[in-house]
């Protein structure tokens, strides 16, 4: 059975504090369990991580390799400062979709550039909580293609 990885940076676990502007009213709670009903339904398993600490998170993806078939990642803020999870993403030889419940780029200026952009597969953006089911339907289509 195939597996699933999905990652959530720092303060991602706080979302019901977060401005529902950029976040939507969804807590990562509710957004892990809509994954989870997702990807029951096609029959993959998924494990979900959440984590504040920059070293946490490069552990996690190293631990991925061999052992889960995609990541879904959302960096949050260590998506425009963390050379160490680009540089663990860019090990993986899985596909990766990088996740943002906003539109970085349209906000303040320090959030315009992502580190990891370049060394995941694709990127979805802008659709609140909706984007981590647009992100997993991608994981399906690029798992039945492999």
């Amino acid at each position: 059975m195939k597996k699933v990885l999905i990652i959530n940076g720092p303060n991602l676990n706080m979302l019901h504090y977060r401005p529902s502007k950029y976040y939507g009213k969804k807590t990562l709670e509710e957004i892990n369990q809509e994954l989870a009903n997702f990807f029951k339904h096609y029959k993959i398993n998924c494990d979900f991580f959440q984590s504040n600490s920059e070293g946490e998170i490069v552990n996690i993806i190293q631990k991925a390799i061999g052992n889960y078939d995609a990541i879904i990642i959302n960096p949050a803020a260590y998506t425009h400062t963390s050379i160490a999870i680009r540089d663990a993403i860019e090990m993986l030889d899985i596909p990766v979709i990088e996740v943002h419940l906003s539109k970085p780029d349209t906000r303040e200026s320090f959030r315009k550039t992502s580190l990891i952009t370049d060394v995941v597969t694709g990127k979805i953006e802008g659709f609140g909580p909706l984007s981590y089911l647009i992100a997993a339907f991608a994981v399906i289509k690029l798992l039945n293609a492999s």
